[in-house]
């Protein structure tokens, strides 16, 4: 596995991600973003990507209606998607993140035989530029992110994968180490995100290792399962801000490193002291 941050794309802040001795970073090119000029940076963002010799492990959009309230496809929602594979490819990134949403005006049924097509669709798109397609839990524009929408369209759909957030299962209520025991194989990307409660209601995401996810557990999980790509490290907290959020991040950094098998340990990218 690989250390490394949500964080953006310039040069300043690839020189920050390479001064927290990180190797990988994250890009969310959400809604508010244009993904074509996204898509011309590219080379520059490739150039720097090299310079300082941290890897882009992850490219996402959340928060974009894929449809319509009748299930259209939006086109220019699918040419986001579409730009955002081909960035991922030139900049050598293994996987891009997505969801879509549920059209309201027609049936379930209707929604799952569309999100299988349009992932589908993706799938196919990606195939031949070293890009996997993964589908993120969180609800956000998205209804592909639990189980029960996994049963469906993953079920169909062999080659698509999970981007997984610990924290998006707890807020629902839900066992997110049962969630991973039963999908942790089709996870293609991993987030790091602290969440934490008190007297039953949410306070807080704080920095991972600062929270009550059993991160232990977690790790056992992700290794046992065959995973080893990126964990990422997302900022997401509203008390943890200025000095005290980098503090906060530097705390994950440290928490979460021992739990990153040495490169020495592995042959061929395995354990060799695993089965």
């Amino acid at each position: 596995m690989k250390l490394g941050i949500i964080n953006g794309w310039s040069e300043d802040d690839f020189r920050y991600v390479k001064s927290k001795g990180l190797s990988c970073v994250e890009y969310c090119v959400n809604h508010k973003y244009d993904s074509d000029e996204f898509l011309k940076g590219a080379p520059k963002i490739r150039e720097l990507s090299e310079k300082y010799g941290v890897a882009v492990g992850s490219i996402g959009r959340w928060g974009m209606d894929r449809l319509d309230e009748n299930g259209n496809v939006m086109s220019e929602s699918l040419q986001h998607d579409k730009n955002l594979i081909d960035a991922a490819s030139m900049l050598g990134c293994p996987v891009y993140n997505c969801g879509i949403n549920r059209a309201e005006n027609i049936p379930l049924f209707k929604n799952y035989e569309i999100a299988i097509e349009y992932f589908n669709g993706l799938i196919e798109y990606a195939k031949g530029k070293n890009v996997k397609i993964a589908v993120y839990n969180c609800d956000w524009s998205n209804f592909v992110c639990t189980p029960e929408q996994w049963e469906v369209v993953l079920g169909a759909l062999p080659l698509l994968g999970i981007k997984y957030d610990t924290s998006h299962c707890i807020n629902r209520g839900d066992d997110y180490l049962k969630e991973m025991r039963d999908w942790g194989g089709r996870i293609y990307h991993f987030h790091l995100k602290g969440t934490m409660y008190v007297d039953g209601s949410h306070y807080d995401d704080p920095p991972a290792g600062l929270d009550q996810t059993a991160w232990g557990p977690v790790f056992n999980l992700l290794y046992t399962k065959g995973y080893n790509g990126m964990v990422s490290i997302e900022p997401h907290s509203g008390k943890w801000k200025g000095a005290l959020g980098q503090w906060g991040i530097d705390f994950t950094i440290g928490f979460i490193r021992p739990y990153i098998m040495p490169e020495d340990y592995a042959v061929d990218g395995k354990n060799p002291y695993m089965p």
